[in-house]
């Protein structure tokens, strides 16, 4: 139905930058909210930061100041720029849409990339 494709990962020295790109493609009608999750071996998938369709943002405490979301809502594309990055940011990250309609009358859907890997050291 509805597919998320990520790229722009990678490894990059502490203090670089990379910028994040996830492309929804399918039976869209809308999508409410996208996002960014990361996760690290042994621990769970936590938010890193997320938008809405009317520009509303989200940021962990962690990255607020460093990372920013953006959306182009025409193309059904989310992007997270990460800037000074720290090895502690170093894990996979994850695209996620969520309220997704296949149609006018559907119900809400959620929907996850496959992941990218976002490594941090020198």
């Amino acid at each position: 139905q509805v597919q998320l494709v990520e790229s722009g990962g990678g490894l990059v020295q502490p203090g670089g930058s990379l910028r994040l790109s996830c492309k929804a493609s399918g039976s869209i009608f809308s999508i409410y909210a996208m996002g960014w999750y990361q996760q690290s071996p042994g621990k769970q998938r936590e938010l890193v930061a997320a938008i809405t369709s009317d520009g509303f943002t989200k940021y962990v405490d962690s990255v607020k100041g460093r990372f920013t979301i953006s959306r182009d809502n025409a193309k059904n594309t989310v992007y997270l720029q990460m800037n000074t990055l720290k090895p502690e940011d170093t894990a996979v990250f994850y695209c996620n849409a969520d309220r997704v309609r296949i149609g006018p009358a559907s119900v809400e859907l959620r929907f996850w990339g496959q992941g990218t890997q976002v490594t941090v050291s020198s």
